[in-house]
């Protein structure tokens, strides 16, 4: 059995605790769904095991040790907090972290009720973490350009989905972001992964971020292309006013990235529909949704 198939079952999460966390090891373990790269586990009311699972490297778990406690304090919304280290040992060779839990339900299986409330709420969440970056901040390798660099992984995504009846505007929208301007402002703190499975709900509204694996000094366009990814339609302007930081150049390229990210979400739910590794059948509707709104501008 290679690294990628250990099976992560209760059993063995308690067992790790035991061996490096043993003041730990006898609150309740719950499996939490979903989870790709990392598998979660709830310990306690409070505490979450983020397990590394499909990730090849330690690199994304690793970032968020050192760079949440950093960010947690000064940020609106809560966000997970590290607390305990696990190291690879001979029961599991990788990392996995001991989290504070996020409480409230993912947005691709809740919904947004307060769309007003939820728009200044990102906004001011996004408007706190969009401050310049220190020097030794991650550099992100796979995202975080320009969307002219990106055209090959919006071709992909395109191609896939093949968006019939729509593929010219949806070209149109990815032309205009290629076209604006580059990001000229010092390199800020960018999530860089915003959507419906990384951010919560509760009440009706944003209640919480977690998953900061891709975490990144940049461009804030990547984050501000939630504008249409996240919240409902007819809020886009709302957002933009209370982020009040876009010029309109940062507009053109994060509407561009929020096309390519819905793209990307239709794509993992067309895979779930075949039954694909990975899959989400219940992402092919959000963002199918994401991408009307993208195309209609709200």
């Amino acid at each position: 059995m290679t690294d990628t198939e250990i099976e992560i079952t209760a059993d063995l999460v308690r067992d790790l605790l035991q061996e490096q966390h043993p003041d730990l090891a006898g609150l309740a373990i719950r499996e939490v769904a979903g989870g790709w790269g990392n598998q979660m586990w709830r310990l306690g009311d409070e505490l979450v095991v983020r397990m590394q699972r499909m990730d090849v490297t330690p690199e994304l778990q690793l970032k968020e040790r050192r760079w949440l406690p950093v960010l947690a304090p000064r940020l609106p919304l809560p966000v997970p907090a590290p607390v305990r280290f696990g190291e690879p040992s001979e029961r599991f060779p990788k990392h996995w972290t001991v989290m504070t839990w996020v409480p409230g339900e993912p947005l691709d299986h809740g919904s947004i009720s307060r769309s007003a409330h939820a728009a200044d709420t990102l906004a001011g969440f996004l408007r706190a973490l969009h401050v310049e970056a220190p020097a030794e901040a991650p550099i992100a390798t796979d995202r975080g350009a320009h969307p002219r660099n990106c055209t090959d992984g919006f071709e992909n995504f395109f191609q896939a989905v093949a968006p019939h009846g729509i593929a010219d505007d949806v070209r149109a929208v990815w032309d205009e972001a290629v076209a604006a301007p580059a990001w000229e402002g010092p390199p800020v703190w960018v999530h860089g992964d915003l959507h419906p499975a990384n951010v919560v709900v509760s009440d009706g509204t944003l209640t919480g971020v977690v998953d900061f694996g891709a975490l990144f000094a940049g461009d804030p366009a990547w984050d501000l292309a939630a504008a249409w990814v996240l919240l409902p339609a007819g809020m886009t302007a709302r957002f933009f006013d209370m982020y009040a930081h876009a010029d309109e150049a940062a507009i053109r390229r994060a509407r561009g990235l929020a096309a390519m990210k819905s793209l990307f979400l239709m794509l993992m739910g067309q895979n779930g529909d075949r039954g694909l590794p990975g899959g989400k059948p219940n992402w092919g509707p959000v963002g199918q949704a994401a991408l009307d709104r993208v195309l209609k501008g709200v």
